[in-house]
């Protein structure tokens, strides 16, 4: 269980004395207690892994945001620590494709709906997702559908 490892991690994080890997440790518990009781269940039960999975993933795009924001206003401070917190965060998810893996599923996927339009874009982007999920980022879809579409 994933869960379970996580949780080891954090007393190797507190022995390793890793600041990084403690804070994103702690928070990824809490997070998945928060989990726990927004989904009824005991705050001492164990998360399966999509759950795990889901709520890390939820983790790392608040992380990448954050850096957006931060870099954008030129406070390299405040997203240093995000970005490390967000490479410990990935390490944790399953490898995404990248977009030049997904490009032939797409082209795949528009040869048998036939001609897409922008007005369809949506329903191809919906049927790629449920196809490619967990293996691709939903961003990185978006963005080949419309390189592609935008032929």
């Amino acid at each position: 269980m994933l869960h379970t490892q996580i949780k080891d991690e954090l007393k190797n994080a507190m022995k390793a004395h890793d600041a990084a890997k403690l804070r994103t440790v702690r928070s990824m518990l809490t997070a998945f207690m928060n989990e726990l009781v927004a989904t009824n269940r005991k705050p001492q039960d164990i998360l399966p892994d999509t759950d795990v999975l889901a709520v890390i993933k939820r983790l790392s795009k608040q992380r990448k945001e954050s850096i957006l924001q931060f870099d954008a206003a030129g406070r390299t401070d405040l997203s240093d620590p995000e970005k490390e917190e967000l490479a410990i965060l990935e390490s944790y998810l399953p490898q995404m494709m990248s977009r030049e893996e997904i490009r032939p599923i797409v082209e795949k996927k528009i040869a048998e709906m036939g001609e897409i339009d922008k007005s369809k874009m949506g329903m191809l982007i919906g049927s790629l997702m449920r196809e490619l999920t967990g293996k691709a980022d939903g961003a990185d879809v978006k963005a080949v559908v419309e390189e592609v579409i935008g032929k």
